[in-house]
């Protein structure tokens, strides 16, 4: 332990600790842009790039960063020194000089660090006027935008992208006054490696990367009279919604979001927890199918696209082992604009598919050639959980005050199972609930597999199915992807099932969630309750949800089928790796 005094306080903390974290254990907050962590997942950016940071250190003759000076025995810092608070207010006037003056038509006002901070410093006028930077804005991909007229050189994005995920498309590029974060060649997104995880904007503090809203494109299907259109919600928006509504983080919202979405003029109001059932009817058969022959071992699971584009690009080697089975959000598309239609009378062309998401990359899945037939997509449009948001403050909905609602039928009854795919660690727990039943034969009593949860990035289990012993492992954020891909491209690791999700904790921390910017305790609030509404649910099997049963019995024959193939199945594409 180190000891030193701050501000007059005397604070003890471990050798490896910095000002601002040993300012924070004193209740002291130093205002920060550039640091950015994520405490269960070990990431923390250090760069010190903004200088806002910056405190006096007795003996020192320069201000120093509070976010990357490492303490030292016997340090004597001041935080709100006249000299530290003045050095601040210029280093953010620079800043504001350099930065669009459009705070009110800004994507993210209200949940802007730089506009947060410019308030409680009380800066009222920019004070450096001057040449301002201009540069192309990137609206190439499906999913997010880049307005780099914002950007303030924090760099958290290169963090998130390069050191979190390692996906390595983001780096500063250019010198001087011209200099920017961009990918490589500065090439437009779509053309480069990324994986529109969003991580990148959950990290921005201002408005230089932001997600593309497609909230207008649903008003307006809503309001086409020749259109029948319905929406899909996945399991990890319901417990995050409330977030935008002034509810404890925590707080499942499922009936309050389904009345919600009906008084918005939804005419069916389904759940992916359903599709979610459904998917591990087709992936488990597959894996019990490699299981038996021991052949392309271990099975990937393929729910998450930002995952599986990352595979494209990174270990197309590996291309074999992902299992076919198309995303829960993916499988919905193809049975609303098929079963769904055909049951309802419904011309496929003219039924709207929405999704609320919380994930970014969910937009670039619905827009990949291979979901969809006859000339239109599974799913249409795709908005994020913040979207969503937006659209009921524009209704005027009170959410707090709106009663319990019930999802419609078919396609929106689920079990247990459906509803954890929304934590790491969820997917491949329904998937072993339903393996087990179906490798014994019995309807076993156990369905807790404890062992696959939690928010840590990497973990292990081995579970006993009645004579075999599985092997599973849960990973997310792709850094821990990358680095569990290669021990088996290396042959050094041995699992029979493997889960995957791009975004550290899994789909409650997905890019279109409500930012919390690497809020532990939020996301951790937010896996319990994943699983508090699981363990409320009567029926907690996938292959025990009678709407399941009734759609193989109707429509698709039996898991694997042919028309299973067809509609729930996909192939993956090895892709350039620039």
């Amino acid at each position: 332990m180190v000891h030193l005094t701050i501000n007059g306080l005397p604070v003890s903390v471990e050798d490896d600790a910095t000002i601002l974290q040993a300012a924070r254990t004193l209740g002291i907050r130093i205002p920060t842009l550039c640091h950015f962590e994520l405490d269960c997942f070990e990431v923390e950016h250090r760069m010190g790039s903004c200088r806002v940071c910056v405190v006096e250190v007795q003996g020192r003759p320069n201000l120093a960063p509070a976010c990357c000076t490492p303490v030292a025995p016997g340090m004597v810092v001041q935080t709100n020194s006249i000299r530290a608070t003045n050095a601040r207010r210029t280093v953010l006037d620079l800043i504001l000089s350099d930065h669009p003056k459009e705070c009110l038509t800004c994507p993210i006002n209200g949940s802007c660090e730089l506009q947060a901070l410019a308030g409680n410093l009380k800066l009222t006028r920019v004070n450096y006027e001057g040449e301002m930077s201009h540069y192309p804005m990137d609206v190439s991909s499906e999913s997010i935008v880049r307005n780099l007229d914002k950007c303030i050189m924090c760099r958290r994005c290169e963090t998130a992208c390069n050191d979190m995920q390692t996906v390595g498309i983001l780096s500063g590029v250019r010198r001087g006054f011209e200099v920017v974060v961009a990918p490589t060649m500065e090439k437009p997104l779509s053309e480069t490696k990324c994986v529109f995880c969003g991580q990148c904007v959950a990290a921005c503090p201002t408005g230089a990367l932001t997600a593309v809203v497609r909230v207008d494109d649903v008003w307006a299907a809503l309001n086409d009279e020749s259109k029948r259109v319905i929406v899909q919600t996945a399991p990890a928006v319901r417990v995050a919604l409330g977030e935008g509504f002034d509810l404890d983080p925590g707080t499942i919202s499922t009936g309050k979001m389904v009345t919600a979405l009906r008084r918005l003029g939804f005419e069916g109001v389904f759940d992916t927890d359903f599709a979610a059932d459904l998917t591990i009817m087709e992936e488990a058969t597959e894996f019990i199918e490699r299981l038996h022959k021991g052949e392309n071992l271990p099975i990937l699971t393929s729910c998450c696209p930002g995952w599986v584009k990352f595979f494209e690009h990174q270990f197309p080697d590996l291309i074999y082992m992902p299992s076919s089975a198309k995303s829960p959000q993916q499988m919905f598309g193809a049975v609303a604009k098929t079963y769904y239609a055909r049951k309802m009378g419904i011309d496929p062309k003219d039924l709207v598919v929405v999704s609320a998401m919380p994930c970014l990359c969910k937009k670039y899945e619905a827009s990949r050639k291979e979901f969809g037939r006859d000339g239109y997509r599974d799913v249409d449009i795709v908005i994020s959980t913040r979207e969503l948001i937006y659209m009921l403050n524009e209704a005027g909905i009170v959410f707090q005050q709106l009663e319990e609602g019930r999802f419609d039928d078919p396609l929106g009854e689920s079990t247990g199972a459906g509803v954890i795919f929304g934590a790491s660690g969820g997917v491949v727990e329904a998937a072993l609930r339903t393996a087990a039943d179906w490798l014994t034969g019995e309807d076993l009593p156990r369905v807790d597999f404890a062992a696959v949860r939690g928010m840590q990035g990497t973990k292990e289990a081995t579970v006993t199915i009645g004579d075999l012993d599985v092997r599973a492992a849960v990973v997310s954020g792709l850094g821990n992807a990358r680095r569990l891909l290669e021990r088996i491209r290396a042959g050094t690791a041995d699992y029979h099932i493997i889960e995957i999700m791009a975004c550290p904790g899994g789909c409650i921390n997905g890019g279109g969630q409500p930012f919390i910017h690497g809020n532990t305790d939020i996301l951790e609030k937010r896996m319990e309750a994943i699983y508090r509404a699981d363990a409320g649910l009567p029926v907690r099997k996938s292959h025990q949800n009678p709407s399941i049963q009734k759609l193989y019995r109707e429509f698709l024959g039996e898991p694997g089928s042919e028309r299973a193939r067809e509609l729930l199945h996909t192939g993956y594409t090895p892709r350039q790796n620039i």
